[in-house]
């Protein structure tokens, strides 16, 4: 099999994985003329393309997508009947070079079905990395996914060439994992996790040292797979949340389940509506950057589950009617987070505005925030929302996805 046909069996094998962000590394370059590539530490990478039209911020393939496991819900599992392919070292770290040079890629995202054992496979993904680095100079970006039951050596030398390593949970709870994965071990799983944070900790503290080890400058990631279990949305927060304290993981991705040829009956027929992921997504800023606990942010009433038809921290805003309108010229830095349509940069610039002025309206629209969501929740010099307005049943209806007629596509 030639390396073309590798790729496009590869590269779409590996789309199922979604941590594979390239923002939060250090920056590097090569203008001084060692060495290849660039890392921008705010701007991510972008503009690779899988088989299927897909575009992606990294070259992201399998080194193989043969398998030793049999979990339910992926495509590559063991038992599965799909066309099996395998990159050489070499051909993989080729390959990588030659979409660089021809400016299709700035980075590199692998992984790897599980062949032979955890090391073996392990070994041949950091022997990948090592290789770009050492023999080629390379200075782009590179995520390696990080076998559970690596030995530690492995994991410390995959640090040193990585950006980012990440390692999936999978699903939220250690019921479901048994029941769909039997052969991963969520304590497996969290121990490498453990690992990887007591080497990012000692990095960090040892930064200003001339003698410091380079370990994945760009943290450590995870996924969880959303809809293959009946875990509700309060589940998957409340593991993303434990997930973030326990080993300060830069990112939780959230992926909807996507039915897979020959599944087991104990998946279910249908994926989740994409529209879940997008809602845990901005549930899991709320928690990150707005000060939402997880009690607040799920409603008991509705199962656990964050609703589908408005985000969550309007939602929220909808059940505590009782504490609008808030004074945007008065409300602390806390309260204004919690404002509807008001992000933290939004917020961080009526701070800013307001030692200066009493803000209007139309201060507001030159600050960039996005009225009309925010105005019936707010007090400014100029606007006072009706209080009738604000205790209706009729508001959410003012935010809610207006319906239109279905057409024929032409």
């Amino acid at each position: 099999m030639d390396v073309q046909a590798k790729l496009a069996i590869l590269a779409d094998a590996a789309k199922y994985d979604a941590s594979c962000a390239s923002s939060g590394t250090e920056t590097r370059d090569s203008r001084d003329g060692k060495g290849m590539g660039s890392t921008d530490a705010g701007m991510g990478i972008c503009h690779s393309y899988a088989p299927d039209g897909r575009c992606i911020s990294l070259l992201k393939i399998l080194l193989t997508n043969a398998c030793n496991y049999d979990c339910l819900y992926c495509i590559n599992r063991a038992s599965s009947n799909v066309q099996r392919a395998r990159f050489t070292v070499e051909e993989a770290v080729k390959l990588t070079l030659d979409f660089y040079r021809r400016n299709y890629i700035e980075g590199l995202f692998l992984s790897s079905g599980i062949i032979r054992s955890p090391n073996y496979t392990m070994e041949q993904v950091v022997r990948v990395a090592k290789s770009l680095r050492e023999d080629h100079h390379f200075r782009g970006y590179i995520h390696l996914k990080t076998i559970p039951e690596a030995d530690d050596a492995l994991i410390a030398e995959a640090g040193k060439y990585a950006d980012r390593l990440s390692i999936n949970i999978e699903v939220p709870t250690e019921t479901s994992l048994t029941k769909l994965a039997p052969e991963k071990d969520v304590r497996a799983i969290r121990r490498t996790m453990g690992r990887l944070r007591l080497k990012l900790d000692e990095a960090k503290e040892n930064k200003s040292s001339k003698h410091a080890q380079r370990f994945a400058p760009a943290g450590q990631s995870t996924q969880m797979i959303i809809g293959a279990d009946s875990s509700n949305d309060q589940t998957i927060l409340e593991t993303s949340a434990n997930l973030y304290s326990s080993y300060q993981l830069k990112r939780v991705y959230y992926s909807a389940f996507s039915p897979i040829p020959d599944a087991s009956r104990g998946l279910p027929l249908q994926a989740p509506p994409l529209v879940r992921e997008h809602r845990l997504y901005q549930a899991d800023w709320l928690m990150r950057f707005y000060g939402f606990d997880i009690g607040e942010i799920t409603n008991p009433l509705e199962g656990g589950m964050l609703p589908l038809d408005i985000d969550p921290k309007l939602a929220w805003a909808l059940r505590h009617r009782d504490r609008f309108p808030l004074d945007v010229n008065r409300a602390s830095r806390e309260d204004l987070l919690r404002v509807p349509g008001f992000g933290v940069k939004t917020v961080d610039r009526i701070m800013t505005a307001r030692r200066f002025t009493h803000l209007r309206a139309a201060d507001l629209a030159r600050l960039n925030v996005p009225r009309n969501k925010a105005l019936p929740f707010i007090l400014l010099a100029d606007h006072r929302p009706a209080a009738s307005l604000l205790d209706s049943k009729r508001l959410v209806e003012l935010f809610r996805p207006r319906a239109t007629q279905l057409g024929f596509g032409f």
